[in-house]
């Protein structure tokens, strides 16, 4: 599932996002590890909020996503800051053609859109041929927790005077997963009226357990594995989990 017109509405909502804590918690991660390089690929990128400010911190940086319109958002972005940053539409799934990197980072829960072990496995493949010599990988997800208890069943609201929304959580059809339907007011400036649109979107998470046999089956070295921004083993109640994994030598045949 891509993001349609909630892609031009997208950045106000998420005004609130700690953008700035993911651009800190790779680039002190990157010192730690000692990794030199400075080619990034931000995969899922959106509306591009993190590509630019990781060109911003030094990164070349090249970003990838599903959705048309939320290229759009992020190309216009990228160009009014004066920054060249190539982005391309791929499906994280088939990811092909786009050489390689010292660094790719999934953020902002963005694989949680992959539905299926199937689609983990092929991107975390993809992921691995676009690697350079050990190279690192950070994804974050939402934890089961995240999802079984403070999404499923739940309905979030916001109003204000030119945009409100109605976000409603339903059990999905997959352990671990939810069903986001959420509906869109945004006000006509020349007619005085509310718009209304709808969209519909999946996500399921994994266990740590599965994500790290994924990453290992794939050809990965796992590094860390952290909790909501902090350098933490993660807990029974955790909401976001960070992995950070390093590309070994070969390849598992």
């Amino acid at each position: 599932m891509s993001y349609e017109r909630f892609a031009y509405h997208y950045d106000e909502l998420m005004q609130d996002v700690p953008y700035e804590q993911w651009v800190r918690f790779v680039t002190e991660k990157l010192t730690k590890y000692q990794v030199k390089g400075r080619s990034l690929l931000d995969l899922a990128c959106g509306t591009g909020e993190l590509s630019v400010r990781f060109a911003k911190e030094g990164f070349q940086v090249t970003g990838v996503d599903l959705s048309t319109d939320m290229l759009m958002v992020a190309r216009e972005k990228a160009e009014n800051m004066g920054l060249s940053i190539p982005i391309y539409q791929q499906d994280m799934s088939h990811l092909e053609g786009l050489g390689q990197f010292d660094v790719i980072g999934t953020f902002c829960d963005s694989l949680n859109y992959l539905l299926s072990e199937e689609e983990i496995n092929q991107t975390f493949a993809r992921v691995f041929d676009h690697l350079d010599h050990h190279g690192v990988f950070f994804f974050d997800v939402h934890s089961p927790y995240k999802v079984n208890h403070l999404f499923v069943d739940q309905t979030f609201t916001m109003t204000d005077d030119h945009l409100s929304y109605i976000w409603n959580c339903f059990p999905g059809d997959f352990p671990n997963s939810v069903e986001h339907e959420l509906s869109f007011f945004v006000l006509d400036d020349a007619s005085g009226k509310y718009d209304r649109f709808d969209e519909l979107h999946f996500q399921r998470t994994f266990t740590i357990e599965q994500y790290s046999t994924f990453l290992k089956n794939a050809g990965f070295e796992i590094l860390e594995i952290n909790a909501d921004f902090e350098t933490k083993v993660p807990e029974a109640e955790s909401e976001r989990i960070f992995f950070m994994a390093r590309k070994n030598d070969e390849k598992p045949s």
